[in-house]
């Protein structure tokens, strides 16, 4: 998913004294005290955090970053869901069995799950949603997700004349009735089942979507299926949610709000902090992160995530059309003095756009790649000369590099600024845009250096090495290479292990050979948490989670 923050990293210590094992279980009936003289109101438990920017869309097919994702993952939930460990068990599924060529699966709908209205949540919701994204009328960034469904690219990419209807009933997904869902793949997918606790395969009340087409739009009309529910949004200001009444683990449940303020500036989210305005923070200020990390303060955490920060070139602009000068601009950056000096989270150098943390065959496929491109000051400068020439160019011209209003972002685009004018003799300039401003202009070919992250979607390598096939709607740099291509295509075709992870290793060293993209390192996720908060957990692709959290002050 697209990745609005500059650093990150989640600790990997999970308080769970408090709660119940966040596991599958069923709900169970408030017992009543024996003793019938009133009870004292117990204070509302409200966590308070902030949020760096306003979301386009609280919609799960029409959300594309993690500005948008961390209120879906707590107001909706899908067919599975991963427990604080990262294990896959049923959400609104209550089982699941599939054909033993990996094409259809068949998922069984829990009884009595219901809608934050009351209603029940059906598999036609399922069936539904996803037909919403894969229209190609609702222009969903992330509807290239279910492309793994039968007939899902081919609605998705109908054109004009095309007899819509016929295209969306052979999609590869159906309600047989309320509770059994059957899903068809177009080809064998190891990872599908993840992929079904993925926001763009959440559900959608269709009844509500179809009465209030502006649902997704703020607090008035949400409906959702989630341990909350989107209660008020004052755009660009703050969002509250509350939690469901009506989930069925709403036990399991203790903070009764969550109010998310919209502050895109970390040093003011910081001094709310230390106010005792906000419980938990993130991102930091890089200078704070570095103070708190050197100091082992108790309320800083820090982890491994799935996540990559690079800049987007786009090869449509001369002369970063050219191989020779994407690689000199790639080769004259010093990562190390960024993540030490810079970032200072705990952050490593990327040599790739895979990060640790992904199973190949054996061992991590990360490591089992290497490094995939060096840092030399003096060939960058030499391949710059000679590309430059090659575009019958003998200076590079000012360009602009574009980034998300981030003091972090600002610190790390002055750094390569600087280390691409003092090793390459070029010039930059830096610009700032609000993020959603940074998305719309990267779609439309508006730009040419911009920063970019991504969290993977889902633990296999195919959630970084397909971005970047021609088709990709997340392909910003315009990158177009149909070997590429078809060995992402050969590793989507098969299930076998050895055949994908070739390929894929493959994909990924002739992207970093061509580099439409410069990787500049790995993340990491450190925030701030208050220590009366407990149950808080960090999964390697997300923003710390909450839905198990509580306050005891």
């Amino acid at each position: 998913m697209l990745l609005l923050v500059f650093t990150g990293c989640f600790s990997q210590d999970q308080e769970t004294t408090d709660k119940k094992d966040p596991k599958e279980t069923t709900n169970t009936t408030d017992s009543k005290p024996t003793d019938q003289k009133e009870q004292p109101k117990a204070e509302k438990k409200v966590l308070k955090l902030n949020n760096v920017s306003n979301p386009g869309s609280l919609h799960p097919q029409l959300a594309q970053g993690t500005h948008e994702s961390w209120v879906l993952e707590h107001s909706f939930e899908g067919l599975t869901k991963k427990t604080p460990e990262g294990k896959i068990v049923p959400g609104m599924a209550a089982d699941w069995t599939f054909s033993d060529d990996g094409l259809t699966w068949t998922f069984t709908l829990k009884d009595n799950i219901q809608w934050s209205n009351g209603d029940p949540v059906t598999a036609h919701d399922f069936e539904y949603a996803w037909k919403f994204a894969l229209d190609p009328a609702n222009a969903s960034y992330y509807s290239y997700q279910l492309y793994y469904l039968e007939g899902g690219e081919e609605y998705n990419t109908a054109e004009d004349g095309a007899d819509m209807n016929a295209l969306r009933d052979a999609v590869g997904v159906k309600a047989v009735d309320d509770k059994t869902l059957e899903v068809k793949l177009a080809k064998p997918t190891p990872y599908f089942l993840d992929l079904t606790s993925f926001y763009t395969y959440y559900p959608v009340h269709k009844g509500n979507a179809e009465a209030h087409s502006n649902w997704a739009l703020s607090g008035d009309n949400y409906v959702s299926n989630g341990p909350f529910v989107l209660a008020e949004w004052k755009q660009k200001e703050s969002m509250k949610l509350v939690k469901n009444q009506n989930y069925y683990d709403k036990d399991l449940i203790k903070l009764d709000e969550v109010d998310f303020v919209i502050i895109d500036d970390e040093n003011t989210a910081w001094q709310m902090y230390r106010t005792g305005e906000l419980d938990l923070v993130y991102p930091l200020p890089q200078d704070v992160t570095g103070q708190l990390n050197a100091s082992n303060d108790p309320e800083f955490r820090i982890g491994p995530d799935l996540a990559v920060y690079y800049y987007n070139l786009n090869t449509t602009v001369k002369p970063l059309n050219n191989q020779k000068v994407r690689q000199a601009l790639g080769m004259a950056i010093d990562r190390q003095a960024i993540v030490e000096h810079v970032s200072q989270g705990g952050q490593t150098p990327a040599y790739g756009v895979v990060p640790k943390g992904i199973p190949d065959v054996s061992g991590d496929f990360n490591e089992n790649g290497g490094k995939l491109f060096e840092e030399n000051a003096e060939k960058a400068k030499a391949l710059l000369a000679e590309g430059l020439a090659e575009e019958g160019l003998s200076s590079f011209p000012n360009m602009v590099l574009t980034y998300n209003t981030s003091e972090g972002h600002k610190a790390i685009a002055e750094a390569i600024q600087e280390m691409w004018r003092k090793n390459l003799d070029v010039n930059i300039t830096l610009e700032n845009v609000e993020f959603q401003v940074k998305l719309d202009r990267e779609k439309a070919g508006d730009f040419q250096i911009s920063r970019a992250g991504w969290i993977g979607d889902y633990v296999d390598p195919m959630t970084f090495i397909d971005l970047w096939h021609s088709k990709s709607p997340f392909n910003d740099a315009r990158y177009n290479n149909p070997t590429y291509d078809q060995l992402v295509e050969k590793a989507q075709s098969t299930m076998d292990q050895s055949v994908r992870m070739t390929a894929m290793h493959e994909a990924h060293a002739l992207l970093m050979e061509e580099m439409p993209v410069i990787p500049i390192y790995f993340y990491t996720k450190p925030y701030t948490l208050k220590p009366y908060v407990t149950g808080i957990f960090d999964p390697i692709n997300s923003y710390p989670q909450f839905m198990f959290a509580d306050i005891n002050k």
